[in-house]
This record gives structure tokens, C-alpha cells and sequence, in this order.
């Protein structure tokens, strides 16, 4: 045998061995084994969008996540899109509808999980920024805010179209947000932001005083509000800053009645009753 034909058969021999090892690798690696749903899902809202976030899983072959939202809790759920990461922003959510979302995770081998076990809704609502309003007391036609139609409205405008839900007093010094008899406010404190006050609270309502048609707090700069509007309504809003003439706020207002989601949900519930294999539909 000369040297060519056996550098030849060396070459074959170590190939062979290479591809029947690579094979057997292949195989008993492949997995086709889908990753668990994602837990702890949670929504944030804003204006005009939700994001979606989760906790990340724990398997080491996951590649990505994708999210999908149904408009009831046992509706079919809708592919809106996927990510690598453990959050997802809907940008095409609309104010006051009710969207429900869950989250799959995939692995590299393109295996899917069930949807996640969380029930989640999210339900964007508007908000504004530096908004103003004027002393009731020297301005009365600017001194009301009408959250319904994101308005600044005279302090006693009260008819079917235009209402103030709340308007600012300066009584000798004292600053004080109103609201009418119908209407309810409540101060939640000093916060970093509006933001962080998520819902609106069940009770701890300001009280009517005897012989008043009128409800009032103090108004303090870096405090949020809740107000819970004549038509059942929740709103919040946050001051930025106090002068003698004025104040300037943010706020947010739930379109949605009787929902007192004002940023974010999440009540614990689970999926349990939704089937296995739940119908998805790519967008």
C-alpha cells in the first residue's frame, strides 16, 4: 500500500467516525420537550398602550417569548408579537377597551408551551401633562376640570355634557381641591409620581360635611388624588405646583366604568379552566 492510498484511508476512516458521532449527538440531544408557561404575568397601563411583563423561565434552551391577547378571558388568542426579553409594550392598545393577555415561551428547537396560567387584563386609559386650573374664587369660568372630555370648565358647570369633576379653591392662604356632593376624592399621599398609585381604593373616601353640597382636602404639592367622578368614573391626579392663582397637575382618567384599574393589574387568578390547547391565530 503506498503512502497516498493510506493518508487517504486515514482521512476516511477519521470522517466516518466524525459523522456518525455528530449524528448520534444530533439525536440525542434534539429536544422536543416545550419550555413551562411564564408566570407571575402582570400588566401596566398607560395611554394608549400595556405592557405585558413576566418572570423569567428557568430552562436554559429558551430562545424567546411570544404574547397574545384575547378580548374575554376564554376568547381566542391573537399572536400580537414576541421578544427575548420578560416585557412586551401592546402600542396598539385602545383606550378603554379591556384586553386580555398571555405570554408562551418557545426554545430553540421551535417547541412552544401552553399559554400562561395568569388571568391578565390590562385597559389603557388617557392621561395629560402640566395641566391647569385657576382659583374658583377670582376665576371661576377656568377653574373646573371635566376629565370626559379633557377639559378645563367653569367650577359649577354641571349639565349631561360638561361637568366639573373637581375645581381649586384658595381660601385666605389655605389651598383646597373641591368636589361636588355626587363626586368623590380621596388624598393617597405624597408619591414620586402619579404613576405609582395603581387603583383607585374602596374606601377612605373624603366625607359630606352636614349642611355642604361641596367635599374637600388640602391640595399639596407631590400628593396624588382619586377621584371617583358623579357618573362612576375613576380618575387620579398628581399636583406638580401650588401658586396663589392656580395649580398644575397630571392626571390619568379611566374610560372604562366602574373600572378602578389606573395602571396596573394583576389579581392572581389562574387559566385553569381554559383548555390545553388554546386556538392561536397569528396577526
Amino acid at each position: 500500500m503506498n503512502l497516498e492510498k493510506k493518508v487517504y484511508r486515514i482521512v476516511l476512516v477519521i470522517s466516518t467516525i466524525f459523522l456518525f458521532t455528530f449524528c448520534d449527538h444530533h439525536v440525542d440531544n434534539y429536544d422536543n420537550t416545550p419550555p413551562s408557561p411564564p408566570e407571575e404575568v402582570i400588566t401596566f397601563v398607560g395611554d394608549s398602550e400595556v405592557e405585558i411583563t413576566w418572570d423569567e423561565n428557568r430552562e436554559r434552551d429558551v430562545a424567546g417569548y411570544n404574547v397574545y391577547f384575547a378580548y374575554s378571558y376564554n376568547g381566542e388568542y391573537e399572536l400580537i408579537g414576541n421578544t427575548n426579553g420578560n416585557f412586551f409594550i401592546d402600542y396598539e392598545a385602545i383606550n378603554g377597551e379591556v384586553y386580555y393577555y398571555a405570554v408562551t415561551a418557545y426554545d430553540y428547537d421551535g417547541n412552544e408551551s401552553e399559554l400562561s396560567y395568569d388571568e391578565v387584563y390590562g385597559v389603557a386609559r388617557p392621561e395629560g401633562k402640566n395641566q391647569i386650573v385657576f382659583d374658583y374664587l377670582k376665576f371661576p369660568e377656568i377653574a373646573g376640570y371635566d376629565f370626559s372630555e379633557y377639559l378645563v370648565v367653569p367650577f359649577n358647570e354641571n349639565t349631561t355634557d360638561q361637568s366639573a369633576d373637581f375645581f381649586f379653591e384658595n381660601f385666605n392662604g389655605d389651598f383646597y381641591l373641591n368636589v361636588w356632593d355626587d363626586t368623590d376624592i380621596q388624598d393617597m399621599g405624597f408619591t414620586d409620581s402619579f404613576l405609582d398609585i395603581t387603583y383607585a381604593p374602596i374606601n377612605g373616601w373624603v366625607q359630606l360635611l352636614p349642611e355642604e353640597n361641596v367635599k374637600y382636602t388640602l391640595a399639596e404639592v407631590g400628593h396624588t388624588y382619586v377621584i371617583w367622578t358623579w357618573d362612576n368614573h375613576y380618575a387620579k391626579i398628581r399636583i406638580n405646583s401650588i401658586s396663589d392663582q392656580r395649580i398644575v397637575f397630571d392626571w390619568a382618567y379611566q374610560l372604562l366604568e366602574g373600572e378602578p384599574l389606573l395602571k396596573s393589574n394583576r389579581n392572581g387568578s389562574v387559566r385553569a379552566e381554559l383548555p390545553k390547547q388554546v386556538s392561536k391565530v397569528s396577526k
